[in-house]
């Protein structure tokens, strides 16, 4: 922020909020200064906060805000004004009223001083530009609207391809987390063991440490001499879910002899503080020596939000240092980065004092993996991975703690976001046998949407939506975050894709509650041969799936293509009386 003011202690208290805030002072550029040089006295301060001096004249105000504003380092401008003799606020006002319209930084003020500049106040608001009677509090506004567009612009920006989604792998991985979670519930049971959660986390690829369960000190050794010494042995608990508490850890365990007397020492204590059935016996693991930093990763529930996930600092003093972040699953690579940045421990991870960084692509992919198991495992309650050790050379989960949903609850609450539609992803075969991938669209999709649309013609754009567009506003950024980014609950788009390429987008949008848009575009050299006609049925059978009752296409009169393939799905076809258009309406039968 740049702060433009006739008076040094409210621009103090303003730059005080702002930084308070997490906002920084714009350092602005040199020929902004030379400009401000050349016409202010020469005792103004020479730097941000810009203090022209009290005897300031209205004209001395808009230069010297007009400079601020156009400033390449600046994201807004505070404008104050402290009551001085030789000031005139309404006259002041006038000035910055009259700047150009249409400016990309916001411009606020801070007209201090009462009924005294009451009229320059209401000047100001007039103007579009909001005044506050104090200096701290239009820095921290400021800094609102800086962050409320920041967060919107995070949510469009492309993220990085990331094939979470379509993976066999991670197909196969969802049914053995499902299956693993209902194994658990059937039982009466609300808290997963240390081994079950870990198996759940590798499921989802977040890496873990090797973990052997054994139920007698003997078997303890035995598990220790294969995993290899230094080990650590755990408390193994269906009921226990502090192990720490409960003296239920032991460290850096060098021979068989120390196994054995750990495992007996975990027993005693668990029985003392606890009861025996608690006691299942431990896992033992490797004792993972990486000089690396240890973070959290956990989510819960919120009550107006559904499922949360949080991001931090982790290790036994989370609670003391509470640096942390949280989110709406589920994320993709953007989004994930977005919550890493507004954590403190981020520093760290970027190299400090030497070190290495963390290879924070690596923990957005981790992140990403994790928000998908908390979006598909309706079931989960509560997920604790503490510590996550982030070192240069890798990721690994030594610690997880999964809480279920209790038994009495038979509907889960649902993300807030609804999550990639998986079911509809599926193969289909070209007449000529090419296989192509059927799946809704992805924010990641972005690179290839501009791609597919520089391989339309002319007429192909016009028959889709009703009039030309060119190419350059068709590829714009702000055009295609709107075709890409698909809020699932209301919008579907289904792509047809071979490899690296997008032959077709079909998309069924809701009007309403009840009824719902098709349309479908599909590149000039993969007209014909068949894939408007699956893309379609496909949209309706998602509309039927989506409780949908009826499916609207509004089709131009020489769309002929278009037409048939609404006729052959068995819509009823109206003509429209003012330009020959047709009129398709699908009746979704239950």
């Amino acid at each position: 922020m740049a702060i433009v003011t006739n008076a040094g202690g409210p621009a103090v208290l303003a730059t005080d909020a702002l930084l308070t805030a997490g906002g920084e002072l714009a350092e602005l550029s040199t020929p902004t200064m030379e400009q401000l040089d050349a016409f202010l006295p020469p005792h103004w301060s020479h730097g941000n906060p810009v203090d022209i001096l009290g005897d300031a004249s209205a004209g001395r105000y808009a230069k010297a805000v007009a400079l601020a504003i156009q400033d390449p380092a600046t994201d807004g401008t505070l404008v104050v004004l402290a009551p001085q003799a030789m000031t005139d606020p309404a006259a002041v006002a006038q000035q910055l009223a009259a700047l150009p319209k249409g400016r990309v930084k916001p411009l606020i003020a801070s007209w201090m001083g009462g009924l005294d500049v009451a009229a320059g106040e209401a000047i100001l608001n007039q103007a579009g530009i909001p005044a506050y009677p104090y200096p701290d509090s239009a820095a921290r506004v400021l800094q609102s609207m800086w962050r409320y567009s920041a967060n919107l612009q995070a949510l469009y920006e492309t993220p990085v391809a990331f094939e979470v989604e379509n993976s066999e792998v991670f197909d196969a991985a969802r049914v053995q987390a499902a299956e693993l979670i209902a194994g658990a519930r059937a039982k009466g049971r609300t808290l997963l063991t240390e081994a079950e959660s870990k198996s759940l986390l590798a499921a989802y690829g977040i890496p873990t440490v090797p973990t052997e369960i054994a139920n007698s000190p003997g078997q303890a050794a035995q598990a220790a001499a294969r995993i290899g010494y230094p080990v650590v042995l755990k408390l193994h608990s269906e009921t226990i879910t502090h192990k720490t508490d409960v003296g239920g850890v032991r460290l850096n365990l060098a021979d068989e002899a120390a196994v054995r007397e750990a495992y007996q020492a975990i027993a005693e204590a668990v029985k003392t503080v606890a009861s025996e059935s608690d006691f299942l016996g431990v896992t033992a693991q490797p004792m993972v020596r990486a000089e690396g930093y240890e973070l959290i990763l956990g989510s819960s529930i919120d009550s107006q939000f559904g499922p949360v996930i949080l991001f931090g600092g982790g290790g036994q003093l989370v609670e003391v240092y509470q640096d942390r972040a949280v989110g709406l699953p589920p994320l993709n690579t953007t989004l994930a980065r977005r919550m890493m940045e507004r954590t403190k421990i981020l520093t760290a991870l970027q190299g400090v004092r030497g070190r290495k960084p963390v290879d924070l692509a690596a923990l957005e992919r981790l992140i990403v993996r994790f928000s998908y198991l908390i979006a598909e495992q309706h079931w989960i309650k509560e997920v604790d991975i503490n510590p996550l050790l982030a070192w240069p050379d890798g990721l690994l989960a030594l610690d997880a703690r999964v809480v279920l949903q209790p038994a009495d609850v038979t509907s889960p609450p649902r993300p807030a976001i609804r999550p990639y539609p998986t079911q509809y992803v599926q193969r289909w075969k070209l007449a000529d046998g090419a296989e192509i991938l059927i799946r809704p669209i992805r924010p990641e999709d972005e690179p290839m949407m501009a791609r597919f649309h520089e391989r339309l013609s002319e007429r192909s754009v016009y028959l889709r939506y009703f009039h030309l567009l060119d190419l350059e506003r068709r590829v714009s950024h702000d055009r295609l975050i709107r075709i890409c980014f698909n809020d699932y609950d209301r919008d579907i788009a289904l792509v047809a894709q071979q490899d690296n390429s997008i032959l077709a987008v079909g998309r069924l949008r809701k009007i309403d509650a009840t009824d719902a848009e098709l349309a479908v575009l599909i590149t000039d050299e993969y007209q014909g041969r068949g894939l408007g006609t699956e893309l379609s049925r496909r949209l309706v059978e998602i509309a039927r799936a989506e409780n949908i009752e009826r499916v609207i296409a509004e089709i131009l009169p020489e769309n002929i293509h278009m037409q048939r393939v609404c006729r052959e799905l068995g819509f009823r076809m109206d003509q429209l009386p003012d330009n020959g258009g047709v009129h398709a309406v699908y009746e979704i039968m239950r």
